[in-house]
């Protein structure tokens, strides 16, 4: 039985971040002032980034309910982290407890959306050694296109790889600072 799909038996080599199953991700970075509103649909999310990989873990909980993720991103440019190709897969807690004994640099943070007239932001609020940071982001077609941003969103930090989840959680206890004030 034909599916209709023309297969090409010679195209089955892909790299990282390659192939049908691979999206682009492209997302602005803010740090948030305190005058955020209040949000709907708040989760935590637990993060385990993979030593030596482009993978991260993750768990997500909300109303007593978990999802769990296997995620690759792989940067469409090696040096900025605001564009990467994604690629997800969905794990049981079994699978995602088995692979959470891997090493790796943990995050967690509390996530809630914020809409505005014009974009759903998500607002994240760190937890452990980042408390204290809060990071908004929104994604979007164009990195370079202009964007309607509310008075509650601070200065950009979309290209800088200091905030990126893997960087975050690699971070030296006490580099907090640096990032609360990114001058």
């Amino acid at each position: 039985m034909s599916s209709g799909r023309k297969v090409d038996a010679t195209s089955w080599f892909r790299e990282p971040g390659r192939g049908r199953y691979a999206r682009h991700e492209r997302e602005r970075r803010f740090l948030v002032r305190p005058s955020v509103p209040t949000g709907l649909a708040t989760r935590l999310i637990e993060d385990r980034y993979l030593e030596g990989t482009s993978l991260r873990l993750r768990r997500v909980t909300s109303d007593g309910r978990a999802v769990h993720k296997l995620t690759q991103k792989v940067r469409t440019s090696h040096d900025d982290p605001a564009e990467v190709l994604i690629t997800n897969l969905y794990l049981s807690a079994e699978e995602h407890q088995r692979l959470a004994a891997l090493p790796g640099h943990v995050i967690a943070k509390t996530r809630t959306v914020v809409a505005t007239t014009t974009h759903e932001f998500v607002v994240d609020d760190f937890q452990g050694q980042l408390q204290g940071l809060r990071l908004a982001e929104v994604e979007v077609d164009d990195l370079a296109a202009p964007l309607d941003l509310p008075d509650w969103v601070g200065a950009e930090v979309t290209h800088d790889d200091r905030y990126s989840g893997g960087s975050l959680a690699a971070l030296d206890p006490g580099g907090l600072d640096a990032l609360l004030d990114p001058r």
